[in-house]
């Protein structure tokens, strides 16, 4: 099968790549910040998968606010404009997403079932499943992967959170009772190879098991052998990612329920201890 990956350049974008030249996948890469070249490479394809987006990890200033809906919803909307204007029939079409979409909450827990929260990142996810959801009118199969935080061991947040560990300077963030849906890079492709073959709409790729802030904390300083008794200011996290803070601080317990009911997808890594056993 012939894929094209749009941001391919990425964490999962990499590792999906490899994964799909593994299995005898054809494998195009294509920027959709030129959408018109990115509708040219899209010539022959069956498969198209997005993963392309401004990075949220960064203060969220109007500016980079702007950046991040329109990375996630202008670009994919002109490259599909493209795409219609040319004979392309696509088997399927593969959208990140985020568990952003669901909104944060320290009490609810969330599926695929669930509506969708209110607040920015919400409202940006809507926009950016919307825009997939066209790619139907080519003929395509249509899935949006609802992605937590991925955990690896050369990128991501894992790799941001290990130099303070290892010193001793990891601690709990915010009142630690926010949920972390986290998932191992190994499982986040999985599941997105599962919608480049079956899923059909939105799937959250999350491990079964979430944890408070605060487990995550201990069981990560444990497997580093580190203390964690020194708690994260939440000043200093408000002034790093401004109104982006609130998604570490409140966060959101979201469970991959089609993953596992729907298409008997088997986690290699569905806890955080055999997780972090693995990367480190």
């Amino acid at each position: 099968m012939k894929v094209l990956v749009l941001g391919a350049s990425g964490l999962i974008g990499t590792y999906l790549s490899a994964a799909l030249r593994k299995r005898g996948d054809t494998v195009l890469n294509a920027s959709l910040r030129d959408p018109v070249a990115a509708a040219d490479a899209a010539a022959g394809c069956e498969t198209i998968v997005n993963l392309s987006g401004e990075p949220l990890a960064q203060r969220w200033s109007s500016a980079v606010k702007r950046r991040i809906e329109e990375s996630r919803v202008e670009f994919p909307r002109r490259f599909l404009d493209e795409l219609a204007t040319r004979r392309v029939r696509l088997s399927s079409y593969v959208s990140a997403s985020a568990v952003g979409y669901y909104g944060t909450s320290e009490t609810a827990t969330f599926d695929e079932a669930s509506p969708a929260g209110s607040d920015f990142l919400a409202h940006v996810c809507q926009g950016w499943e919307a825009q997939a959801m066209r790619a139907r009118e080519l003929g395509a199969r249509v899935s949006m992967i609802r992605s937590g935080i991925v955990l690896a061991r050369d990128g991501g947040a894992l790799s941001k959170m290990l130099p303070p560990f290892r010193m001793g300077l990891g601690g709990i963030v915010g009142s630690g009772r926010q949920w972390l849906s986290w998932i191992h890079i190994d499982d986040a492709v999985g599941i997105f190879l599962l919608g480049v073959d079956r899923v059909d709409g939105p799937i959250d790729a999350t491990a079964p098991n979430p944890v408070t802030n605060a487990d995550f904390t201990h069981v990560l300083g444990a497997r580093l052998g580190r203390p964690t008794i020194a708690p994260a200011p939440t000043f200093a996290l408000r002034m790093m990612l401004g109104e982006g803070a609130d998604i570490v601080l409140t966060g959101q317990r979201v469970l991959p329920t089609r993953a596992t009911a729907e298409y008997d997808y088997r986690f290699a890594f569905p806890t955080l201890e055999a997780a972090l056993e693995n990367l480190l």
